[in-house]
């Protein structure tokens, strides 16, 4: 849980139990109160409706934490950190990186730094699609050592180059408005 609206959707639903919030983010919610099952179970159904999932197991807790900070970093913040992702996961959640990482691929079966790298792409093609920077402006936002850099991990990923990419959406968006 990382977007605004996931927040504002979780508070409401803590409202309508007559529920306080002290802390809703990155996955973990403070209440003032003490739950009865009855509400927890409300509440679970409730966020569940809506696609999110209440969790109570430590480990799952400690993943979503995890892959909140990563879809954050990448996705919501204007500046890509300036040290590793390894220290600032580890600083953000107060963790050793190495108990985080071995419980993130324990759980699920891919390493965090596969998960910062499947994410990263994500946002490249969210850049090259909004068309507003090129391929070395995107780079730079998003810290990557070199343009070329970039397009092999791209390419790895998705199996195609940044700019043919680019042209299958302009090829798209010809067809659609000559129909």
């Amino acid at each position: 849980m990382v977007s605004q609206r996931c927040k504002m959707l979780v508070e409401y639903e803590l409202q309508k139990l007559g529920l306080h919030s002290l802390v809703v983010d990155l996955g973990v919610i403070e209440i003032l109160e003490d739950i009865s099952m009855d509400n927890r179970e409300i509440l679970r159904a409730n966020l569940l409706k809506s696609g999110l999932e209440l969790l109570e197991d430590k480990k799952s807790i400690l993943i979503e934490q995890i892959k909140g900070v990563i879809i954050e970093m990448i996705h919501y913040s204007e500046d890509q950190p300036k040290v590793n992702y390894s220290d600032y996961i580890s600083e953000k959640l107060n963790y050793d990186y190495t108990y985080l990482s071995n419980i993130f691929s324990e759980v699920k079966g891919i390493t965090i730094q596969q998960f910062i790298i499947v994410n990263r792409i994500e946002r490249v093609k969210e850049l090259l699609l909004y068309d507003e920077l090129n391929l070395t402006e995107i780079s730079y936002k998003l810290n990557y050592s070199s343009v070329a850099h970039l397009s092999n991990q791209f390419k790895k990923i998705t199996g195609l180059s940044p700019s043919f990419y680019k042209l299958l959406k302009q090829k798209r968006n010809n067809n659609l408005e000559n129909f």
